[in-house]
């Protein structure tokens, strides 16, 4: 994503000057870098545009404010679904958070059903970690996928790469810690560490999940104003330790049944914070989905095609167990080729 574009989306996460307007306008310059990769792949493919079902077009989320201020909420992706439609020529299926908040839900996570269809084992129970900026785990239970999903369970962490990635690229210029290289060479601030950890959310009971309204730069900036001097390196390090004390707290009282975790997404590619899992972790196999043929980076896109194919099928797929709605309903509107 061009840093422009990036910095713009960062910005339309907390209120500002003309906000309609910038919104409206990244939304159209990020639907056409979907395009482009469209076009991409269906090159390098060999591919025609119509022998292409449908493009599950999530878009980016900027707010995430489920069943606040009114007892209903909003939950806001910007993304441009018609414009993809016109121009790919392939039918695209979008907005898949807003079905499951109108029915009392929290709109997320939603991928919680396609890690069961791609990481249920009859045998075994298993836990799918997905390390975004926020980070959220699903609980499959041995067995789930054939009982038709009863047990199934998921609900955000808390913070993923957000806060590491912020703090990273204010203090050396890149854009995130390179497999936690640098936060491998601070020490974890037990005060800093204890401070965060007090954040009511982590001790909320699911159906929860959150974004960068709540884990953000300012919010990091709060609790470090209550403290001396931090080193930046050291921030860093507890900035990791947070992220996995928050993925493990998901499994502390489950490691009996629990004993292998999956781990997908951009954190996976953090060595530094995948061993800080495994440590807070002991008697659970910690692995990537690197292990089942699906690398941690593309999870997240075969999801929302997942889900694009339910929306195709009239499928119902969301879990009210995960995001607390009234019902089982069918995600995401439909924009014919």
């Amino acid at each position: 994503m061009p840093l422009a574009l990036r910095q713009a989306f960062l910005a339309l996460n907390s209120a500002g000057p003309d906000e309609l307007h910038r919104a409206s306008l990244a939304a159209n310059a990020l639907t056409g870098i979907y395009a482009d990769v469209v076009a991409q792949l269906l090159t390098r493919a060999g591919l025609p545009a119509g022998q292409i079902r449908a493009i599950g077009a999530h878009g980016q989320t900027v707010r995430h404010q489920p069943q606040a201020y009114d007892g209903i909420g909003y939950t806001l992706q910007l993304n441009q679904a018609a414009l993809l439609a016109e121009r790919t020529s392939i039918t695209v299926v979008a907005d898949f958070r807003s079905r499951d908040l109108a029915a009392g839900g929290q709109g997320a996570p939603l991928v919680p059903p396609f890690h069961l269809a791609a990481f249920g084992d009859g045998q075994e129970s298993r836990a799918v970690l997905n390390i975004g900026g926020i980070s959220n785990i699903t609980l499959l239970p041995a067995g789930c996928a054939t009982a038709g999903g009863a047990g199934l369970l998921g609900f955000d962490c808390g913070p993923g790469n957000a806060l590491m990635d912020a703090w990273c690229e204010r203090h050396t210029g890149a854009a995130y810690d390179n497999h936690g290289q640098w936060a491998a060479q601070g020490q974890i601030h037990a005060g800093l560490l204890s401070a965060m950890q007090q954040e009511p959310f982590f001790g909320q009971a699911p159906p929860k999940s959150t974004g960068r309204d709540l884990f953000h730069e300012g919010w990091l900036a709060h609790h470090l104003s209550t403290l001396g001097a931090c080193a930046p390196v050291d921030v860093q390090a507890t900035l990791a330790e947070l992220t996995a004390w928050a993925c493990a707290q998901a499994l502390s009282d489950l490691r009996g049944q629990y004993r292998r975790l999956v781990v997908c997404g951009g954190g996976a590619r953090n060595a530094f914070l995948m061993q800080r899992l495994a440590a807070l972790l002991p008697g659970v196999a910690v692995s990537t989905t690197q292990d089942w043929g699906i690398a941690p980076s593309d999870v997240e896109a075969l999801a929302f095609a997942w889900l694009a194919q339910q929306a195709l099928r009239g499928s119902p797929a969301s879990v009210p167990a995960v995001t607390g709605a009234r019902g089982t309903r069918i995600l995401g509107a439909i924009y014919r080729a």
